[in-house]
């Protein structure tokens, strides 16, 4: 499951990031959509949390499941290879606001 770090091997990387959802839908399915597109180009673990419900970043019907609304704030973790890169780049998605305003 998403909170289990048993996997990871010396030297990988762990890197996490607060994010807040600022686009006027929240994360809806296009939005969704667009992190799990992001996400999969990463070789990292990721996941995204919304207080302590964590979800597998790279699976669009875990993130429709975190019910996430303009103003939350959401944590986003990475564990593996690439994964400051991963969280740098997710982090920047979300600042966008998906393009949608």
């Amino acid at each position: 499951m998403a909170d289990d770090v048993s996997g990871t091997e010396a030297g990988d990387e762990i890197c996490e990031i607060e994010v807040k959802v600022v686009n006027r839908q929240g994360l809806h399915a296009r939005p969704a959509h667009q992190v799990v597109i992001l996400a999969n180009e990463f070789p990292c673990n990721i996941v995204i949390a919304k207080g302590d419900h964590e979800v597998d970043a790279k699976s669009i019907m875990s993130l429709m499941m975190l019910a996430a609304e303009k103003g939350v704030t959401l944590r986003i973790r990475a564990i593996g290879k690439q994964a400051n890169e991963a969280t740098m780049a997710l982090a920047g998605l979300f600042e966008s606001g998906f393009n949608e305003d």
